[in-house]
């Protein structure tokens, strides 16, 4: 017994040790000495893309979950592809959808002007994802930063690693689960939908073969989203009701059977996110809560730090 107590503590202190290290490697005041203006120069950048447009709050968002759920938050999805990489942009769930490149890119002129290889594109992408969602009312965080940027993307782990849109309850739940994210993470996050577009082609399928879609919302979506082709691109609000305001009109549309993609709808359709989704219709100050520490939780998914990575020169591509 006095043997088995002396493993579980010195487990418990190796996890402890553990999760230190892990929490150490990420900080709140990473670029304070070596690059003090560097969050101001985010933020002024992202304010003036979104006042030019909206959307573009959402495309800087979708961009840090789309890179962090593909060998982890390492700036890996900025890679053009070259004779020596395959980038991340042209699978399925990018092409011709992911959008903010060239905010990116300003940024990052802006930041080598101001301190030169010192602040990395995983970070500009974490902290340019919370600027976006204050920009569009949202709540907003305290962004752990020293994320370095890693040398190689990986074109099939962002085919087989995103959700899509098709998505069943249980395919979202293993998703995140597989990215160190929990049930509850998964339905906070999903609230990123409060803002955005949908393509068509992501959407024609519940639009015409599901019933638990609104008819009103269905009839208003038929004319720019033909079946059984047509229309590819057009896009549609995944938030109808408030579309440029990050709120909690995502949750209340689900309640209506308001869910533009069958993702979305499968938080309120009977199953176990019901209780969450219906909790967040009413409740906006805790969906902003459970939101703001996901959004931190995913954050810190597979970051590369220290000597592990590197600061690109240019987010396209490796020095």
């Amino acid at each position: 017994m006095a043997y088995s107590r002396q493993i579980f503590v010195c487990s418990a202190m190796a996890a402890l040790l553990f999760s230190a290290v892990v929490s150490a490697q990420l900080s709140t005041d990473f670029y304070d000495e070596t690059c003090p203006d560097a969050l101001d120069i985010i933020e002024s950048a992202v304010r003036d893309a979104v006042s030019k447009e909206s959307r573009m709050g959402a495309s800087l968002l979708r961009l840090h979950f789309h890179d962090c759920f593909v060998n982890g938050c390492d700036g890996s999805v900025l890679l053009d592809d070259t004779a020596a990489i395959t980038g991340e942009k042209n699978a399925k769930p990018n092409k011709n959808s992911l959008r903010g490149f060239e905010v990116v890119d300003d940024i990052k002129s802006q930041l080598e002007d101001a301190c030169e290889q010192v602040v990395s594109c995983a970070d500009i992408l974490a902290v340019a994802a919370r600027d976006s969602v204050v920009a569009l009312g949202g709540p907003t965080w305290d962004v752990e930063l020293g994320r370095r940027d890693g040398t190689t993307a990986s074109l099939d782990a962002a085919n087989n690693d995103l959700p899509p849109p098709t998505s069943d309850l249980a395919d979202l739940i293993k998703s995140f689960s597989d990215k160190g994210l929990t049930a509850s993470d998964m339905i906070a996050l999903s609230g990123a939908h409060t803002i955005g577009q949908a393509r068509c082609t992501n959407f024609r399928g519940r639009l015409y073969n599901e019933t638990n879609l609104d008819a009103t919302l269905a009839t208003s979506l038929k004319p720019s989203c033909p079946n059984p082709t047509g229309g590819d691109d057009n896009t549609a609000p995944l938030d109808p009701a408030t579309s440029y305001v990050f709120d909690n009109f995502y949750y209340r549309n689900l309640l209506r059977n308001k869910g533009l993609l069958h993702s979305d709808q499968q938080l309120f359709s009977g199953g176990s996110a019901d209780a969450q989704t219906t909790a967040y219709a009413t409740d906006m100050a805790g969906f902003f809560d459970d939101f703001r520490g996901a959004m931190v939780k995913m954050g810190g998914i597979g970051v590369v730090t220290g000597s592990g990575g590197q600061v690109r020169v240019n987010c396209r591509k490796v020095n």
